[in-house]
């Protein structure tokens, strides 16, 4: 893939020893997040670095003392790892590809990927959520099935936001300060070695932005940034921190991913063919490309329409009218008032297409109608979503039939590498058939798995809960101590939790829908769960909402409430600040994981895809995936019958009914029943089902190659022609 030119000097900032000059060609590339060995080297340069650094190789080399580095470059043993590290890395970016392989033709042009959030990395904070964690798992199978396509995204300096819990249980929020210096980041440059600058209008403004590549394995992402002198203020902020929730500013920053996105790829000359809008942020992109047609073509406003949205895939992640993004008519009219102009069309007409009824002066403006009547290619993220989507949207097509709507479905799935546990991998090696991870769509590589030994399986298993459960003690201790608790109280926190005992783990954002809160519907009859002393269960829950979501905030103290009372203190526990360091943790280390939203709210929900890696077994509202994925019984349960959710509280108590029989009936015993050995051998055989039947489906490499072949292809292909 052709890549914007760029500049060495960040690398050479790290001043390393000649010896130690290939850890700045690794840590430059986010290969290493997905690879164990570059992670352990890096370890190796600096445990207290490493782990004070947030795990960030970069911060590690820049602060590593000149003592250190000399040692480093001296060690024969040391320097033998780096080379078969970098040996790898060489190895991996030069290797043939999937892409490569399968496709008998050549392209031309490379897709544009446009979303608002990355997540790549805990070192590396501009993400929120799922959305962000998808699209970083997209980057990383693109890169290794070697698909055409980049990045487009914004540098969020002051990123999401940090969850602090103070004693009384309340939200309190701290923002990041991130340096580009301290990050894998090199300024995209022009062929002179001059920084790109793309000028985007907002209004009567002109805002300056400049941009960031990551390399991230084979692919690039192109970060934009507006932290510039020369900008107002209020422009300069504009990339302080994701998803602001002052409407003025937020859409700015649409503006900013959308026009100035596509600007910069023009800018850069990369020859994209298609973009592919990961939710409706970025829409204004097609809005700019539409306007450029106009006038690079001559063509009319119909046509250069049908040629853009020919062009442009479009993934909704949003299942409900008021969670997608919508603007007054004013405010878009003042910051795209140059826009009926360019296009040749009436400001109302503009305001229609974001509208799903164009004739309504009162509908708001609507970024997602934006997007789908910009894009003649769209889905949802699961089958149950597509059809929510095809519902939800078919006022776009009032002559349609709601099941004849053009929005598809392609089920999301998580990257293997980056998920699954180094050692659970080692295991998978020793009895899944050479290459696995090359055939990781095949059910029958993973049938293979129901060959493990159940004393090997268990045995991992159990040491890798107790190293959840040591993550969880160390988190909670932090807590307790930053917030003054009492001696005794951060002594009993040593003991929190019991690495043999029945652990469900639920992370999720805390919104309403998602209910967090669903166990505690009769605490009493969850008491009588939790504390069984012959069966006792615990539950390990994380999560945050937006630093502006004060309902949200809400329900975490009301939890962290619950959770803190007497009776349940050492059962159940949240966790501050999830990230997706803590989310390793917890998909590697539960027995089971619960998602209770109200159907059909949850698009996808790729946590639940997660701890299948390591033979974790959900439990789940058949809502999201879940319904493609469920063999009741065999590789997890559902909570409750295939029915909406109506908004009421009586069935929020029906669900609640529905989880405390399923777990009293079928999830508890199971797990206690015990052979000769001392082993649950039936709930064993439930693990290896669900290593057998959802990894080879809900993985990143199949959704990007579904992704490929039905909407990137035909474009590629007719862009070829």
């Amino acid at each position: 893939m052709s890549s914007p030119a760029t500049t060495a000097s960040p690398r050479a900032a790290l001043n390393l020893p000649e010896p130690l000059a290939p850890l700045g060609e690794v840590a430059f590339n986010l290969w290493w997040t997905w690879n164990s060995d570059a992670q352990a080297l890096f370890r190796s340069v600096d445990p207290r670095l490493w782990e004070h650094g947030g795990h960030n190789p970069v911060h590690v080399l820049r602060k590593l003392s000149a003592s250190r580095k000399h040692r480093l470059a001296e060690d024969t043993a040391f320097l033998a790892e780096l080379r078969e590290v970098r040996r790898r890395l060489r190895a991996y970016l030069s290797a043939p590809t999937w892409f490569k392989g399968h496709q008998g033709r050549k392209l031309r042009g490379q897709v544009a990927y446009f979303s608002m959030e990355f997540g790549l990395h805990e070192s590396l904070p501009i993400y929120a959520g799922g959305l962000g964690i998808l699209a970083g798992d997209h980057l990383k199978s693109v890169s290794d099935l070697g698909l055409p396509l980049v990045g487009v995204g914004v540098f969020w300096r002051h990123g999401y936001g940090r969850q602090h819990i103070d004693a009384s249980g309340r939200q309190a929020d701290s923002h990041d300060r991130l340096q580009p210096a301290n990050l894998p980041l090199e300024p995209v440059v022009t062929a002179s070695g001059r920084p790109v600058r793309i000028r985007i209008p907002m209004g009567p403004d002109t805002v300056t932005a400049v941009a960031w590549r990551l390399a991230v394995g084979r692919t690039s992402l192109l970060l934009l940034d507006t932290h510039l002198e020369e900008n107002a203020p209020r422009h300069r902020e504009l990339t302080n921190r994701l998803y602001i929730g002052d409407r003025d500013a937020r859409i700015r920053q649409e503006l900013l991913l959308g026009v100035g996105g596509w600007k910069l790829l023009k800018t850069v000359g990369l020859p994209i063919a298609a973009c592919h809008l990961n939710e409706g942020h970025a829409a204004f992109c097609s809005l700019e490309r539409v306007a450029e047609t106009l006038r690079e073509t001559r063509c009319d406003f119909p046509a250069a329409v049908r040629q853009v949205a020919d062009t442009t895939i479009f993934t909704t992640h949003t299942p409900v009218p008021e969670g997608n993004e919508v603007f007054d008519p004013g405010l878009v009219e003042h910051y795209l008032r140059a826009y009926p102009r360019r296009l040749g069309i009436p400001s109302p007409k503009l305001l229609g297409l974001g509208r799903v009824n164009p004739q309504d002066e009162q509908e708001r403006f609507g970024m997602t109608p934006l997007a789908l009547r910009l894009a003649s290619r769209a889905n949802g993220v699961s089958e149950l979503h597509g059809e929510v989507s095809r519902r939800m949207w078919s006022g776009l097509w009032p002559r349609r039939q709601p099941h004849r709507v053009p929005i598809g479905s392609i089920t999301n799935g998580v990257h293997l590498r980056t998920w699954m546990h180094p050692r659970m991998a080692e295991l998978l090696d020793e009895y899944l058939p050479a290459r696995w991870e090359e055939r990781q769509t095949r059910p029958g590589v993973w049938a293979k798995a129901r060959r493990i030994r159940d004393a090997r399986l268990w045995g991992l298993h159990q040491e890798l809960k107790a190293e959840l459960v040591e993550f969880v003690r160390t988190h909670v201790r932090r807590r307790l101590e930053r917030n003054g608790a009492s001696e005794a109280r951060i002594k009993a926190a040593s003991s929190l939790l019991d690495p043999e005992a029945l652990t469900i783990g639920f992370a999720r954002r805390f919104a309403p829908y998602k209910r967090a809160l669903l166990m505690f519907t009769n605490p009493d009859r969850l008491d009588r769960i939790v504390n069984d002393t012959r069966r006792p269960v615990q539950f390990i829950f994380s999560g945050k909402p937006h630093p502006e979501d004060d309902f949200g905030k809400e329900l975490v103290a009301r939890f962290v409430k619950h959770a803190d009372s007497p009776r349940f203190r050492q059962r159940i526990v949240f966790i501050e600040d999830y990230s997706i360091e803590g989310a390793r943790h917890m998909v590697s280390g539960v027995d089971v994981w619960l998602n209770n939203p109200r159907r059909p709210q949850e698009a996808s929900g790729t946590s639940g895809m997660k701890p299948a890696l390591h033979g974790g077994l959900n439990l789940s509202i058949l809502d999201g995936w879940w319904p493609e994925a469920c063999k009741e019984g065999r590789n997890g349960w559902s909570i409750g019958q295939a029915r909406d959710h109506d908004g009421s509280e009586a069935a929020d108590r029906r669900d609640a009914r529905a989880l405390y029989r399923r777990l009293r009936r079928d999830v508890v015993p199971l797990y206690y029943d015990r052979d000769r050995h001392g082993r649950p051998a039936k709930w064993i055989r439930c693990m290896k089902h669900a290593l057998a039947t959802i990894p080879a489906e809900f993985n990143s490499h199949r959704m990007v190659a579904q992704y490929f072949r039905r909407y990137y292809l035909p474009v590629l292909a007719a862009k070829r022609r």
